[in-house]
């Protein structure tokens, strides 16, 4: 199987985002595309399955070359997760392997965040949406206490290098950041 589902899941998303302007149609594409890359974690080497012993690894798997999207593999070791933050862009997320907890926020009129709703959990095949228009701002965490879990996440530009932020409960003003990569090279992926 090799990257195969990778390399077919990078050319719809790059005639997607050619062909669709607006956030909505662009979400509701693209979702499809991020289930049929979740149906099968064999094609996914297992240097990206990897997880550290002390924090969470956000593998790069592809980066279109105009930012329009990038494709992630997080590894969430048992007892690891994300602070309270955003993406300012669309972004998908499917878990492949495991299962995540997530908690969603938002600002209050103070600009200190509060959470909204219960944590969910999802599995296997699941997909959860994060933008700026639907709700950004969420934690992450693996849900299973003795094995990593592994999600696929899709974003509306390149997420490694997008200025984002970090929230704190008791503080009002946001911390900017942004995340990289862990260091494992982006397969080579040959698209002709």
């Amino acid at each position: 199987m090799g990257w195969e589902p990778l390399k077919d899941a990078v050319r719809d998303l790059t005639e997607l985002t050619a062909r669709c302007c607006s956030e909505p149609e662009v979400i509701k594409g693209a979702r499809p595309i991020l289930s049929k890359l979740i149906e099968d974690s064999s094609w996914l080497d297992s240097a990206y399955k990897e997880p550290h012993p002390e924090f969470y690894q956000q593998y790069l798997l592809y980066a279109d070359p105009n930012d329009r999207f990038s494709i992630v593999s997080f590894v969430w070791g048992p007892g690891q997760s994300t602070p309270i933050h955003d993406h300012t862009v669309w972004g998908l997320v499917g878990v492949l392997e495991g299962a995540e907890k997530c908690q969603r926020y938002q600002r209050d009129a103070m600009g200190l965040v509060k959470p909204v709703g219960s944590e969910e959990t999802c599995f296997p095949g699941d997909i959860d949406c994060v933008s700026p228009s639907v709700g950004d701002i969420h934690t992450v965490a693996n849900a299973l206490p003795n094995q990593p879990s592994i999600s696929i996440h899709i974003y509306g530009a390149n997420i490694g290098k997008t200025s984002r932020h970090v929230f704190k409960p008791d503080l009002a003003e946001p911390i900017h950041f942004i995340s990289g990569y862990n260091p494992l090279s982006a397969p080579a992926l040959d698209l002709s």
